[in-house]
């Protein structure tokens, strides 16, 4: 039961130093998609009921990142979120390390796509209908124009309009997690996106709790300075949102379903 999960949430939580998001305003960040359509639409029926059960006058839906690969339906997933103009909601979306190397191969970087199709873009692809194993076989400028040609444009410059952080009263939310010891303002890209440590086990203050996903763990990871809400959807069939508002603390979650095969 997913109330279960909550209950294990990771037990070095301690009251520290109080955090709040702004006042009369709730967020909700969603963590990892990876290609669960399904969840998508699960975890957004409970967020506009959640909305509509409490109402308020400033609401924010922030994605995390990597919404693509691995799952079956990643371009499922795109041309849902494409289409959230009547969601009750303003919607945010925040650059995964999943996203920037397809929009790497988008651009024919040189022998990125054979790595990207080891670690999930092989679901990617066959989501638009492709072979993996066809475009193995192919340069890499050849599977950026293959791509290009069963792509929708408007799906590319969507993934492309993706920003890297959001500020929320005492929240910071990023893809992976940040430097320590490194001001907010001056944190590269690539460590929004794909740092694990020094970030993980870092138990200084940042200004700031930081909000992320990119990171898999079996519950809800709750830290004094980083709440780590990737539940590895794509697996575990849990896809989790955070619910932020003033003091409080909340989290809404999918059903656990099967894992899916051989991911």
């Amino acid at each position: 039961m997913v109330r279960n999960l909550f209950r294990r949430v990771k037990d070095n939580f301690s009251s520290g130093r109080s955090s709040s998001g702004p006042a009369g305003k709730r967020l909700y960040a969603v963590g990892d998609i990876h290609g669960r359509s399904d969840l998508l639409d699960d975890l957004l029926a409970r967020i506009e009921s959640d909305i509509l059960a409490r109402p308020i006058a400033s609401v924010t839906l922030v994605f995390l990142g990597d919404l693509i690969d691995r799952g079956p339906d990643s371009a499922g997933v795109i041309e849902r979120l494409l289409h959230l103009q009547d969601y009750p909601a303003r919607c945010v979306f925040l650059l995964g390390n999943h996203e920037e190397v397809l929009l790497r191969v988008l651009d024919g970087e040189d022998g990125v796509a054979y790595d990207w199709l080891g670690f999930g873009g092989d679901a990617f692809v066959e989501s638009y209908g492709l072979s993996p194993a066809a475009l193995k076989a192919m340069e890499s400028a050849q599977i950026a124009r293959a791509l290009e040609d069963v792509i929708p444009q408007q799906h590319v410059e969507f993934l492309r309009s993706f920003g890297d952080t959001v500020r929320f009263g005492d929240y910071l939310l990023v893809h992976a997690g940040i430097r320590p010891g490194v001001a907010i303002e001056d944190q590269q890209p690539q460590d929004l996106r794909w740092i694990r440590q020094p970030f993980l086990s870092d138990g200084h203050d940042h200004g700031c709790v930081v909000v992320h996903g990119h990171t898999v763990t079996e519950a809800v990871d709750r830290r004094t300075n980083r709440i780590g809400i990737d539940t590895g959807a794509y697996r575990t069939g849990v896809l989790t949102a955070i619910v932020l508002e003033e003091e409080t603390v909340r989290f809404l979650a999918t059903q656990r379903q099967a894992a899916l095969a051989d991911q």
